[in-house]
């Protein structure tokens, strides 16, 4: 590995850096230059973000490889998960809205659920026709999202003012117990439940996509946490740039979370688009409802815990549209992801449902 084949790798984590340099340097000329060009600083330093999350994802892609499924999809999601909970930490440091933590981790169910599988089983439905996965997986996962998210957004709509705090608390203990017994499950005696056994030529498609993954994981994992926290340095800019670029202008007030979920969610449609047309649906159906569960299960307590430590709770019940939107959708999931195959109008279903959430997004719902 020479240096200048590092460099050349890693030109989106150096990119990044040098942006936040610069735009840390001048912060307060971005901040006074206006509505228009405050905007476009904004959504610049949201494209390096996600520059910066691809790698980040691809270092996590080749410990997956090296290690293989179940693990292989954990440090995938987890990945994803890290990013969109540094990210909703530092922008809740901010002047931000009450409902961002609801508003992202439903954003980014959708996206997981209706979007990723959506237009993967599409796409691979048109190419390979039925596809093939271990459906103990897809039961699994369904299930404790429905749990996650009926206790820790849908319930509190119930839930007393004055008793936020010990429901904040059941929730965090509730969503620990759930992720603990289900890594056990992932990892151990059920690891089987979350695995395929694809064809011989199937299998080694990962191998011949990341040859990386012969060499020594540290590199891979010294890049992540490095894109982890430049990541979160480029958080804080965007929080401030966004803030200012987007007040007044009528935007709709789910748009910050639809932006925080789509910085997570872009490396893993990419992966997951990769797996589909490869003929590898399991991959598919673990990355976008394993996604889905960290998100719910993962950050709620983090930031329920912050919730706790500064005395402000966050406004996690759901709405109605968003309740219905996450039921139907479930239920769609529960129908398709039954039998062990997927086809294109299984993904149809889901995508248009993605496309009912952005709508819904557009107009203010």
């Amino acid at each position: 590995m020479t240096k200048p084949g590092l460099l050349r790798r890693e030109l989106f984590l150096i990119i990044a850096l040098l942006v936040a340099v610069a735009a840390y340097a001048g912060e307060h000329e971005i901040l006074a230059a206006g509505r228009t060009l405050t905007l476009l600083a904004a959504f610049g330093i949201v494209a390096t973000i996600i520059l910066a999350s691809t790698r980040v994802a691809h270092h996590a892609e080749i410990l997956a490889v090296k290690v293989g499924d179940p693990y292989g999809t954990m440090i995938l999601t987890l990945s994803a998960v890290l990013v969109e909970v540094v990210v909703l930490a530092i922008m809740m440091r901010g002047e931000t809205s009450p409902t961002l933590v609801r508003d992202t981790i439903y954003a980014a169910v959708m996206l997981d659920i209706n979007g990723i599988i959506g237009l993967a089983a599409l796409l691979g439905g048109l190419r390979h026709g039925e596809q093939p996965y271990n459906d103990d997986s897809s039961r699994t996962y369904s299930v404790m999202i429905l749990t996650a998210m009926g206790i820790s957004m849908i319930v509190p709509e119930f839930v007393p003012r004055t008793s936020w705090q010990a429901y904040s608390v059941f929730t965090i203990c509730a969503m620990v117990a759930l992720y603990t017994l289900f890594l056990r499950m992932q990892v151990g005696q059920h690891s089987y439940f979350f695995s395929y056994a694809y064809p011989r030529a199937a299998r080694g498609d990962q191998h011949a996509t990341h040859p990386e993954a012969d060499q020594p994981a540290l590199p891979s994992i010294l890049v992540i946490l490095a894109g982890v926290i430049i990541i979160g340095a480029l958080a804080e800019l965007m929080a401030a740039t966004l803030n200012v670029g987007l007040e007044g202008t009528g935007a709709p007030p789910a748009l910050m979370a639809v932006i925080v979920a789509a910085i997570s969610a872009a490396p893993e449609i990419l992966t997951a688009m990769r797996a589909a047309l490869a003929n590898r649906m399991q991959s598919v159906v673990n990355i976008a409802l394993g996604a889905s569960l960290s998100t719910v299960i993962l950050t709620v307590p983090v930031m329920e815990a912050i919730a706790l430590y500064t005395g402000q709770p966050f406004i996690m019940a759901m709405t109605p549209v968003q309740t219905v939107m996450v039921a139907i959708t479930l239920v769609v999931a529960a129908i398709n992801l039954n039998d062990g195959m997927t086809n294109a109008i299984e993904g149809m279903t889901h995508f248009i449902l993605f496309a009912t959430f952005v709508m819904l997004t557009v107009i203010g719902l």
